[in-house]
């Protein structure tokens, strides 16, 4: 059975790139039915886009996530800066599917602001070229993660993320991050809001300072988490690979596998295609 959740938020997807880990969120979307799906940036990576890699894993989120919108949820893609070549098509409705660059909700009677969160960081504001450079060296050191992890599984040992331990060893990336919440935490008070969502840092967060809830989804390249809204409450889900082992998750997996390897058939693939392509003219 699909869980039923009023709202999920996710970010920092990435599809295009070699970190992300299209298979485990594709397994997270099949398992779930939410009533509003809110994509926050960063979803396909058009910094590192290159036409020889975009695997059909990727392709099939993407085709998940436009089914999803078929079939009655609410989609809202903001744009982030790896995607921000979308920025210039803010504010387009395609049936259920939103382009947006922020969004604000009432939810329980609590104002919510979502928006990626770029425009606090000013590596990314003022000198972009290096953002990308960085961008681009983080996915290496992904990719080059993946596969120490492939042994260290095949070992029986735990997982290890460097890229986690160079951010909580290094001083400034720790300082980055406590400055960026803050900042965001501030002005959502100033603007007179009671949670306010973000992405870009990677780090999932949920906590309150100064009247206000931070709230942040993390990512699916390292982290591989999500935010979910039911009930009046918040809560981070974290990507369980043991749950999607079962003889349950295959049997909904099976159900589920020939409407989602097809190529959707409107004019919503028309669509995908035209993200692709626009991801394909702008490479680093």
């Amino acid at each position: 059975m699909k869980r039923n959740v009023e709202l999920v938020v996710i970010s920092d997807v990435h599809l295009g790139t070699y970190g992300c880990h299209a298979q485990e969120l594709l397994n997270y979307l099949k398992s779930i039915k939410p009533e509003t799906l809110i994509l926050n940036g960063d979803i396909v990576d058009m910094w590192q886009f290159k036409k020889s890699y975009f695997p059909e894993l990727h392709l099939r989120v993407i085709n998940k996530i436009f089914r999803l919108s078929l079939n009655g949820t609410k989609v809202f893609y903001l744009t982030g800066n790896h995607d921000e070549q979308l920025r210039r098509f803010t504010d387009m409705n395609f049936g259920n599917f939103h382009l947006r660059d922020s969004l604000e909700l009432i939810l329980h009677g609590k104002k919510h602001w979502f928006f990626h969160g770029d425009v606090f960081d000013a590596s990314v504001m003022r000198t972009p070229w290096l953002a990308k450079m960085g961008g681009y060296s983080y996915d290496r050191l992904v990719w080059f993660n993946k596969g120490v992890n492939r042994l260290m599984k095949f070992w029986g040992k735990q997982p290890i993320s460097f890229s986690k331990q160079v951010k909580m060893k290094v001083k400034n990336a720790v300082k980055y991050i406590s400055d960026f919440e803050k900042t965001a935490i501030d002005i959502a008070r100033q603007k007179g809001f009671d949670h306010v969502v973000c992405g870009h840092v990677h780090t999932p967060q949920y906590r309150h300072a100064d009247g206000v809830h931070y709230l942040n989804s993390g990512d699916w390249v390292e982290n591989l988490t999500a935010l979910e809204y039911n009930g009046g409450e918040w809560s981070i889900y974290k990507y369980d690979e043991k749950q999607f082992e079962s003889e349950i998750f295959d049997k909904l997996r099976k159900e589920h596998s020939d409407e989602e390897d097809f190529p959707l058939k409107d004019n919503k693939s028309a669509l995908m295609s035209q993200i692709l392509n626009l991801a394909s003219v702008h490479p680093i």
